[in-house]
């Protein structure tokens, strides 16, 4: 049960529109080790055309149909050298075809500010990188859902999880404002939660540690998340892990282990 106990706004009448903004955010991150810049520049290569605005716009879309909402917009952008963006603009009531924006046109350009006046959307951002030496390549992910109404972005957490690959995950959920009931009297959220991982399947929670910071009377909630099974081979671009000595192989695992769990713990180790 959430603290004080939430009620149920679907079996309450409402003054007007729900007002409250649920919003989760992603930041998700694969980790990748390569072995020379040939090998790095091909994996950035490789990751930018695997997750270009195209194939970015297609996961949204299925977001916006496992959460129930309509598009109403979607602007996207692939960046130079490499990165892209899209953001979609969605509401919850059933929308008139011929009303949809259709056309194709860029996203968000650096250093731009995009505003859709309308009751929600979802974005994402990606961030291709690698270390100036060492071989370490690191993809961010950054993703929004926000929505307004009665449709949930919490029902989209497992999917988007799944569609990218998921190495490290940082999961953030919070609910904004307050909406009136028939009665004049304020409800600050809608549903119970205690944790974003009441919403995560077991065999989820199974394959990650994972670790809360939650402010109950913030509406605020904050989930860590690292993979818990270290296969040196699924960290490998091209390279092997068998054709390397003993040495090597746990040198590249010290580098990756270093990586990873700075990311996690969000601090620099010796």
């Amino acid at each position: 049960m959430y603290p004080g106990g939430a009620p149920e706004l679907n079996k309450l009448k409402l003054h007007g529109f729900n007002n409250l903004t649920k919003s989760l955010s992603f930041c998700i991150y694969d980790i990748c080790y390569t072995s020379n810049e040939a090998e790095r520049d091909d994996y950035i290569a490789y990751i930018d055309e695997r997750y270009s605005a195209d194939r970015l716009t297609e996961i949204l879309s299925e977001t916006c149909s496992i959460i129930g909402a309509n598009i109403l917009n979607i602007a996207r952008q692939d960046y130079e050298p490499q990165g892209a963006s899209v953001t979609v603009l969605i509401s919850e009531e059933p929308i008139d075809p011929k009303t949809v924006d259709t056309t194709e046109h860029t996203g968000p350009l650096p250093d731009s500010v995009v505003a859709h006046l309308d009751k929600s959307h979802i974005c994402v951002h990606t961030y291709p990188e690698s270390h100036p030496e060492g071989g370490l390549c690191t993809f961010r992910a950054d993703i929004e859902v926000s929505t307004c109404g009665l449709i949930s972005p919490l029902n989209a957490l497992n999917y988007l999880i799944h569609a990218l690959e998921s190495d490290i995950v940082t999961v953030d959920y919070r609910v904004r404002g307050f909406t009136r009931d028939t009665q004049g009297v304020k409800h600050f959220i809608d549903h119970d939660i205690t944790s974003i991982q009441n919403f995560m399947p077991d065999s989820m929670k199974q394959s990650y540690d994972m670790v809360d910071v939650n402010v109950y009377q913030e509406n605020i909630f904050h989930t860590k998340m690292m993979l818990k099974d270290f296969d040196l081979d699924h960290y490998m671009f091209k390279a092997r892990p068998e054709a390397m000595s003993d040495a090597e192989r746990q040198r590249i695992s010290d580098l990756l282990w270093k990586e990873m769990h700075e990311i996690y713990f969000g601090r620099n180790m010796p």
